[in-house]
């Protein structure tokens, strides 16, 4: 499995990882650049984990002798041509993060080229696809890709779409198709038909995996999909390879600190048991996926993110049997459970750096960063972590087998600090876990969100920029309906549109929500939690009024009217499938005489609703122009008022379609 994975599409001056999958640290691995454009000086070096720089644009071939020799495509588009503004994560090298003045991302961006040595080209106007960049056409596109199967071919079609600002038509953008290097499929025996690729039957052994962008200003995140011979070889099985699990975009989730949330339980033997004896509580509650803070071996700071064993469940928690016992207890609940994946770094007390530390004979020296003044590589100054170094193939070795050890015992990986990892690992990591279970999920970290982390890596994005367009409203610093051009936002930043997003107010590392605005700016933000698109998120307590950020829960002090208004959310959430993830989003007019209020629509599944979110102190009324059901859903009594709808802080009204 040492092939580098599937083809790459960057600009020129980006730089792309190349990394053997699946390695091994005794193995000789050797690069080459075996066909490059012309007038292309592009080189690798001979390291066996290397950082390929394009120079000109076109298609490049890079091969990797393992001994065996395998075939990586990598796209590269004109420089001009590279996403930029928020989301894009575009950057220069691999060593600039997608955080200011951070280290360790590997930047790279979509792209893709024509079928002259390793793509097919099609659809559209044609022009810019490899040529200079033309007139500024508007932002970046989004791509779909859809397969069939007929009795004699596959059929791959391409549905591309334009960027919110762009004046280009949805007919006029190009479509590049790029077959994956690793199936056992001539690139001679693909065919382009305007937005379709065909393949024959026969060219199939077993896989073929297809990979396309649109094109316009710039380039969209990539799309895949693959078909699979199945069964006796005679049938196929179709998947659309970036979509996320089903199960996962249709729950409630839920986040543990793990050493605060039942730390009130003196009965208890290990942390486990007490924990598992609060999943009744979260059963009642009705979220069905948990997220735990990290359970291995640490260096003794409460969070859990300084890790000092990747293979050891922590001491002061249980044990692994304690673990898995909680993992199925949760599962009997019809709960599935998030394992905190914590890849970029060790904690400074890992035997590993104290072994390197100052001693650069150790064998562990080049499994971390170095700064030139002796100190390890890090971020934000933190003190207790030091950096891995992706290029180390023990580094990369030991962290693959520290994810399957885990992939064993839950349902997906909270992947944290998810920007500070290559993007070669990521998608190592997904084609691993997908291959076994192309049901577990992957959510990232991304502070802010990219969107190429879509592009054959994670499943599910933290939306960041929601989350801190609620503390802007919340703080009175912005109006109400600033939330929808966050929601906006995420298709404005090249997102696909079959992206799923996090949605959330607080978690560990942040001030309660209800401290920082107010009482009546938490009550109206909970409600855009669960009316807005998304997987809506609550972090331990956040559901009784909690205000320590990780402090003990003050189950004792719990709020009776904070839990209510939370048990009415979940329980509209449940019964009005059109306010989650899949309803469409509608701005409507709305009058009122407060920037604190917000009215949208969301319609899907034949309903529509209105919702109205007020994050001000008093009553107001909105006027709409839609004819309602005046009987709010949340609270069940009529909002009637003579100028249109009263709302306190969130109301869901049935709609006329």
């Amino acid at each position: 499995m040492n092939h580098p994975g599937p083809p790459q599409f960057v600009a020129v001056g980006d730089a792309v990882q190349l990394a053997p999958r699946d390695p091994d640290p005794e193995a000789t691995y050797r690069w080459t650049v075996a066909d490059a454009p012309s007038g292309s000086e592009a080189v690798v070096g001979d390291e066996s984990v290397e950082e390929f720089v394009p120079d000109v644009p076109g298609t490049y071939t890079i091969t990797l002798e393992t001994p065996v020799e395998e075939s990586l495509t990598v796209r590269v588009f004109p420089a001009d041509r590279r996403p930029t503004g928020e989301g894009s994560g575009s950057t220069r090298t691999s060593g600039e993060s997608g955080m200011s003045g951070m280290s360790g991302y590997s930047g790279q961006s979509g792209s893709a080229r024509p079928f002259q040595s390793g793509g097919v080209s099609g659809s559209g106007s044609g022009a810019g696809a490899l040529g200079e960049s033309g007139e500024d056409r508007g932002g970046r596109p989004r791509v779909r890709l859809d397969a069939r199967v007929t009795d004699e071919e596959v059929v791959v079609e391409a549905t591309p779409s334009p960027h919110p600002d762009s004046e280009t038509d949805a007919e006029d953008l190009d479509v590049e198709f790029l077959l994956d290097d690793r199936d056992d499929v001539s690139r001679a025996e693909a065919t382009v038909d305007g937005r379709e690729l065909r393949v024959p039957l026969d060219a199939v052994s077993s896989e073929l995996r297809v990979h396309a962008v649109a094109v316009d200003e710039s380039y969209s995140v990539p799309d895949a999909v693959g078909v699979e011979r199945v069964g006796n070889g005679e049938s196929f099985s179709v998947r659309r390879l970036n979509d996320p699990p089903e199960w996962a975009t249709d729950v409630t989730l839920y986040e543990i600190y793990v050493r605060g949330y039942a730390s009130d339980d003196d009965d208890a033997e290990t942390t486990f048991e007490a924990l598992e004896k609060r999943l009744d509580y979260l059963d009642e509650l009705g979220v069905d996926c948990l997220w735990l803070t990290p359970v291995l071996q640490h260096d003794g700071m409460p969070h859990g993110y300084n890790i000092v064993d990747f293979f050891s469940i922590a001491d002061d928690l249980g044990d692994r049997a304690d673990y898995e016992s909680f993992v199925d207890a949760a599962h009997e609940r019809g709960m599935s459970v998030l394992f905190d994946l914590v890849l970029n770094h060790s904690a400074r007390d890992h035997p590993h750096f104290q072994s390197a530390y100052g001693t650069p004979e150790s064998p562990y020296y080049d499994w971390y960063e170095w700064q030139e003044s002796g100190e390890p590589g890090t971020y934000f100054d933190w003190e207790l972590i030091a950096n891995f170094d992706f290029t180390t193939l023990e580094v990369r070795r030991h962290l693959l087998d520290a994810v399957e050890t885990w992939a064993e015992v839950a349902d997906g990986f909270r992947c944290d600090m998810a920007w500070a990892v290559p993007q070669s690992f990521w998608k190592e990591l997904r084609d691993r876990l997908k291959r076994e279970d192309p049901e577990f999920l992957l959510l990232d970290e991304t502070i802010p969100y990219i969107a190429d982390f879509h592009g054959g890596m994670f499943d599910v994005h933290f939306d960041t920029t929601l989350y801190f367009t609620l503390r802007q409203v919340g703080n009175g610093h912005e109006p109400a309906e600033s939330i929808l051009d966050a929601v906006e936002g995420r298709t404005r930043s090249g997102f696909p549109d079959h992206a799923a997003f996090m949605l959330y107010l607080e978690n560990h590392d942040e001030t309660r929500y209800i401290v920082e605005c107010g009482d009546d700016a938490a009550r109206a933000a909970a409600g855009a939690l669960f009316t807005l698109p998304g997987i809506p998120m609550l972090y331990g307590g956040q559901e009784l009024g909690q205000r320590g950020k990780r402090d003990a829960l003050a189950w004792d002090h719990a709020r009776d009217d904070v839990r209510s208004q939370y048990d009415a959310l979940i329980a509209l959430k449940e019964a009005h499938p059109a306010l989650g993830p899949s309803g469409d989003l509608e701005r409507i007019d709305y009058e009122a005489d407060s920037d604190d209020v917000v009215a949208f629509a969301r319609e899907g599944e034949g309903n529509r609703y209105v919702v109205l979110l007020n994050f001000g102190e008093e009553t107001e009324t909105v006027g709409i122009d839609e004819t309602v059901d005046a009987t709010d859903l949340v609270s069940g009594e009529s909002r009637a008022a003579e100028s249109g709808l009263a709302v306190e802080d969130v109301a869901v009204f049935g709609a006329e379609r």
